[in-house]
């Protein structure tokens, strides 16, 4: 009887991992009927990438979506959520940091976040464990002020968006908006509005190309529904 027990839940057991690695089918374009005109033009393809600053798993993984971003141009459009993972303590305020760029200027928030990872270890728990919030923000605006501003004067300005609610409820709105999308970890990357069940930090062009290229075939044979 208790053998039979055992081999029944083995089965189970089996089963749910097969569901768990079971890739959902990716839609050709994000799912849904736009309302309005475009003008025709076909959408690109929509890649969502969580990804915490302080994570190394992110911070392995960024290289090769630049690659496919630089690749794949105006056919695949990227969008990256950022997501502060608590046992990163430092993350929230990475995170923060990315806001303040942002709002700053837009087209220093990938580059700031180039950084980051560049700096993530600095930004550990292990060399930030008996630091207080105050040092940990004062050391990301001068990271930000050493490489896109002059002097104390980009250092304070970046500094002060840090005292600004506005930039706490962004990164709070952040975190809230990943855990509505069931996101508990990072990397995570959704196609489509489809999570990825088997994708990791070592992927690289190749295996990305298997998943975006099929989407993008087109000619005889190809089923233009998805």
């Amino acid at each position: 009887m208790a053998m039979a027990i055992i081999i029944q839940l083995l089965g189970i057991t089996s089963a749910l991992a097969i569901v768990a690695v079971c890739q959902f089918p990716i839609p050709r374009r994000y799912d849904g009927f736009a309302f309005g005109s475009y003008g025709g033009v076909q959408e690109p393809i929509l890649v969502e990438a969580f990804f915490d600053p302080l994570c190394p798993d992110s911070k392995d993984s960024w290289p090769a979506i630049k690659q496919v971003a630089e690749e794949y141009g105006s056919e695949v459009k990227f969008i990256v959520h950022p997501f502060a993972l608590p046992y990163h303590h430092q993350s929230f305020l990475s995170v923060r940091a990315l806001h303040i760029a942002n709002h700053l200027n837009a087209s220093l928030t990938y580059p700031l976040l180039d950084l980051i990872f560049e700096h993530q270890e600095e930004f550990s728990n292990a060399n930030t464990g008996d630091k207080t919030a105050s040092t940990v923000i004062d050391e990301f605006s001068s990271l930000f002020a050493s490489q896109f501003g002059s002097g104390n004067e980009a250092k304070s300005i970046f500094k002060q968006g840090f005292y600004d609610s506005s930039t706490d409820q962004a990164g709070r709105i952040s975190f809230k908006y990943g855990c509505s999308r069931g996101v508990t970890g990072t990397p995570v990357f959704f196609v489509n509005g489809v999570p990825l069940s088997n994708v990791d930090a070592s992927w690289g062009i190749d295996e990305w190309a298997n998943i975006l290229d099929p989407l993008l075939a087109t000619g005889p044979g190809m089923n233009a529904f998805g």
